[in-house]
């Protein structure tokens, strides 16, 4: 009887030690995508902030793939949220494009803007998200509402412009408030098309900036 106890016990041991195992294990492949995950999103950002690459690329087809999988997590986010909002999916630049167009009440859609487009961004990175959980492939998908992104970017344009005069005038190097990564590209691109000027970004998220300063 003693031999019996002892054996079982050995046996409820090695259950438990095996159930440990797997659960480790589990534990490692959920550890290992948020990690892929997050490495997806850096990628991202990185790639928003650098010049336009033709899409890294991708073929047409891959990219307007992104953009369908990006606007099908986007309108059911509408249908959850009762939002009504035609979507448009579209390549330009060499990079995938979810527009979401007011329909009805486009007041309710500024809600998905927020504060400085602060919601926007956040959706934007739940859709690349979306994507490369379907791809296994970082995305630099852009998401737009109501336009937000085209007002923006002309407010940028002058805010660029006007660092460019008072770095000239005084000589001085001239910090920026924080911006995304996308805000950080359009003042890029503006401050690399005027002379004796240019421009870098520093610090880290969200607190990251761009410094312009005279051309050496």
């Amino acid at each position: 009887m003693s031999f019996v106890t002892d054996t079982t016990s050995d046996l409820d041991a090695r259950d438990t030690e095996s159930e440990a195992d797997e659960e480790l294990d589990q534990k490692a492949n959920l550890d290992a995508a948020d990690e892929d995950a997050d490495d997806a999103e850096d990628e991202a950002d990185e790639a928003d902030e650098a010049p336009a690459s033709g899409g890294g690329g991708k073929a047409a087809a891959d990219l307007f793939r992104e953009s369908e999988i990006a606007a099908d997590y986007v309108e059911g986010l509408l249908d959850i949220l009762d939002y009504d909002g035609d979507i448009d999916e579209l390549v330009v630049g060499g990079r995938p494009v979810v527009e979401v167009v007011e329909g009805g009440d486009g007041r309710r859609l500024q809600a998905l803007v927020g504060q400085r487009g602060a919601t926007l961004e956040a959706l934007q990175e739940l859709s690349r998200l979306a994507v490369f959980r379907q791809t296994g492939t970082p995305s630099r998908l852009l998401l737009d509402v109501g336009g937000y992104r085209a007002l923006r970017r002309k407010e940028l344009g002058a805010i660029a412009k006007n660092a460019a005069e008072k770095v000239k005038e005084y000589g001085e190097a001239v910090r920026l408030e924080p911006m995304s990564a996308f805000e950080r590209k359009c003042v890029h691109d503006v401050i690399n098309a005027l002379p004796g000027v240019e421009s870098e970004s520093e610090g880290v998220e969200p607190s990251r900036r761009i410094v312009v300063r005279p051309t050496a």
